[in-house]
């Protein structure tokens, strides 16, 4: 999509969840979460909406997560903030 991509749609139960990844291997310019900005916000909203008009799924519920991959050397840490915004 010329607006940008969802990294993840996941389903659990009646919840659609649409999840940012965000990988870093430091904090010099913030952390992963700090990357997910007002501004990268609104268009994840906006290809949400898009995705959902594609696709025909009964959602109860839309949450949206981010998961922060942090690299320390070769091997990841992974966090994630359910309803992070």
């Amino acid at each position: 999509m010329r607006e940008g991509e969802l990294d993840l749609v996941l389903r659990r139960g009646r919840t659609v969840v649409f999840c940012e990844v965000k990988t870093r291997r430091g904090d010099a310019f913030g952390t992963p979460f700090e990357a997910v900005t007002m501004t990268k916000q609104r268009r994840l909203r906006t290809l949400a909406v898009r995705w959902l008009s594609e696709h025909p799924v009964r959602a109860g519920e839309l949450r949206f997560d981010v998961a922060a991959v942090r690299m320390r050397g070769s091997v990841g840490e992974i966090e994630v903030l359910e309803a992070a915004f």
